[in-house]
């Protein structure tokens, strides 16, 4: 196993950062309000890369590129590419490694969404490793007897809120589609970390703090995250042999460690919790595959934006935004223009309230995706928009479509958390994949090493509105609704754009963003995903704080919006294809775009 380590680790800005407001359209860390922390054991490419994303610089490579939340999780896939790995085969030592350094995004109990660009076909392949629900669950699994909605809280922090795990499935699925380097050393960096210790960052110690009576509930939590009853500290060396036992099992046996026999069992044992257990079977997690589905690709301008179709929303919506906008001038407007932040964001809502009404696991619904991208269809949506203020209200629209069924509109929101994976390989091959346990820490149920999510409470609490049912209610065997992005955006048929970020339902905008940016306002990828955040999804327009995003409050009160500044921690990481590689991290957490 490859450890380099570096002398001298660069500081940069880490989980919640106050940003420094710039001249320029992208923001940067302010050397003075940085903490510092030093990651031992990364390489010495990998601390030139941090000293890149904190002058706003992007990563530039030849050969290949990976860009992720973490620097070791990085350096790991980084060794598996120079070792003669493609995309997929570094995707699985990436994720390995994001399950312990960074447990409160992403890890083996949770679900992902991955876009795939074969350079030999030329091909676009998005797989679905979505959780699901278990078969014994029932649309009311999230009321009391009454019929009541559950607290949000009460159902997050719960064996309820568990579905069944996808991530294991989809990185074996990967490695068994395109991987070419050998399964069991994917795990290497991994176990290694496990074992000998890391060190906790900055930004999982504040997380740590953050969630600290939550993480109290149960008791194998709380001695891993809370020993000596006190929260982990930045700088705290980190073991865990629980995961890397949990490896070394799916190492040498396959993703069937996981879903069957002792681990399977002690997952669905953790579920059983006190309050609000949870139904999760032996049989859910044994019958438990990933599924292909169709890309969601929509033309905008002379680029092809692709991404995930249901049960995310964020391709449909995503293509829905852009093509609402293409009728507009946003290119000449620019990033700091009231007009272009007014149809962005109304554009953004028209696009949620068709999710709110219409999105969910087409499995189990029919879904109008291909009406609700239909380009007439958008045009008339467009034309809302071309008035001189913000649209009073916004309500879902009427796509065509060959299905007679009605549903309620679903205002179910989902909470920030998440990771995301841009990989890039010396064959040409693209990987975008969206990984997560939905809310920070997920269910706050620890077993094995890892954290099992509460993707579950992804679903409407409800059954129905207005006598209409939700498209988005819990069924047995159902995935969740998603608002997950990760997109490929080619060119003449070629990829050039890798992205995608966490940030819960912002994640569409946060990603939409950062394409106009690239696209319509020129900017570098590094530029693109450091962008002041101005989004808008249900009605109140939130303003990114301490950065020149704040100087569009009044003009947009002016045009009607509701707005709230505040922080806005989305995690984007792209990479550009063009003549070289160029990578971009975003500057709000700790990961790095690393290349050669």
């Amino acid at each position: 196993m490859h450890r380099s380590t570096s002398t001298a680790i660069m500081a940069f800005l880490l989980a919640a950062p106050v940003m420094a407001q710039q001249a320029s359209d992208v923001i940067v860390p302010e050397p003075e309000t940085q903490v510092t922390q030093d990651f031992p054991g990364i390489s010495d490419a990998a601390a030139t890369a941090l000293e890149a994303k904190r002058e706003g610089r992007p990563v530039e490579a030849e050969d290949w590129m990976v860009a992720a939340a973490h620097p070791l999780a990085v350096d790991a896939g980084a060794r598996v590419l120079r070792e003669g790995g493609n995309a997929a085969d570094a995707m699985v030592a990436v994720q390995a490694v994001l399950g312990l350094v960074e447990p409160q995004s992403s890890g083996l109990g949770g679900g992902a969404f991955l876009v795939w660009y074969d350079a030999a076909t030329g091909e676009i392949t998005t797989l679905d490793a979505r959780e699901t629900a278990p078969l014994a669950a029932d649309p009311r699994y999230f009321q009391d007897e009454d019929g009541a909605p559950l607290d949000f809280m009460t159902a997050v922090v719960s064996g309820r809120s568990v579905g069944t795990p996808g991530t294991p499935r989809l990185m074996e699925e990967a490695h068994r589609r395109w991987g070419q380097a050998n399964w069991r050393g994917l795990f290497d960096d991994a176990i290694g970390h496990a074992e000998d210790g890391f060190i906790v960052s900055t930004r999982m110690s504040e997380s740590v703090a953050a969630a600290e009576e939550s993480l109290a509930t149960f008791a194998a939590t709380a001695d891993y995250f809370l020993p000596d009853g006190a929260p982990l500290a930045a700088g705290d060396t980190l073991v865990n042999p629980a995961y890397a036992d949990t490896l070394r099992q799916i190492a040498a046996q396959g993703t069937a460690a996981f879903y069957t026999g002792q681990i399977a069992a002690d997952i669905v044992a953790a579920t059983r919790t006190d309050d609000h257990p949870g139904l999760l079977s032996m049989t859910d997690l044994a019958r438990y595959e990933v599924i292909e589905r169709p890309a969601i690709c929509y033309d905008y301008h002379d680029a092809e934006v692709c991404g995930m179709g249901p049960p995310s929303s964020g391709a449909v919506a995503i293509a829905q935004i852009l093509g609402m906008l293409e009728s507009f001038d946003i290119a000449g407007m620019g990033p700091q223009d009231a007009e272009a932040r007014r149809l962005m964001g109304d554009a953004t809502r028209l696009a949620f309230a068709d999710r709110g009404r219409y999105l969910a696991d087409s499995d189990f619904v029919p879904v109008p995706v291909q009406g609700l991208i239909d380009r007439d269809y958008l045009a008339g949506r467009a034309d809302l928009l071309r008035g001189d203020d913000a649209l009073p209200e916004v309500s879902a629209g009427t796509p065509e479509w060959n299905h007679a069924f009605l549903w309620g509109d679903d205002l179910h929101e989902e909470r920030p958390a998440t990771s995301h994976i841009s990989i890039v390989d010396g064959d040409g091959n693209v990987l975008s994949m969206t990984t997560t346990i939905e809310g920070g820490f997920g269910s706050r149920i620890f077993v094995r090493g890892f954290l099992l999510n509460n993707e579950l409470t992804d679903f409407s609490f409800r059954t129905h509105a207005d006598g209409w049912p939700i498209a988005n209610r819990v069924e047995p065997g159902k995935r969740p609704r998603s608002s997950m992005s990760p997109t490929i955006v080619l060119r003449d048929g070629a990829p050039v754009l890798a992205i995608g970020s966490p940030g819960g339902a912002t994640i569409i905008g946060f990603t939409a963003q950062a394409i106009i940016a690239h696209l319509d306002w020129g900017k570098d990828v590094q530029e693109a995903v450091s962008m002041p955040h101005l989004i808008n999804s249900f009605g109140t327009y939130q303003i990114e704080a301490g950065t020149w995003a704040e100087d569009l409050t009044a003009p947009l009160s002016d045009l009607g919006f509701e707005t709230n500044v505040t922080a806005m921690t989305s995690g984007l990481h792209a990479i550009s294809l063009g003549d070289t590689l160029r990578g971009g991290a975003d500057p709000r957490r700790e990961g790095i775009a690393l290349g050669e």
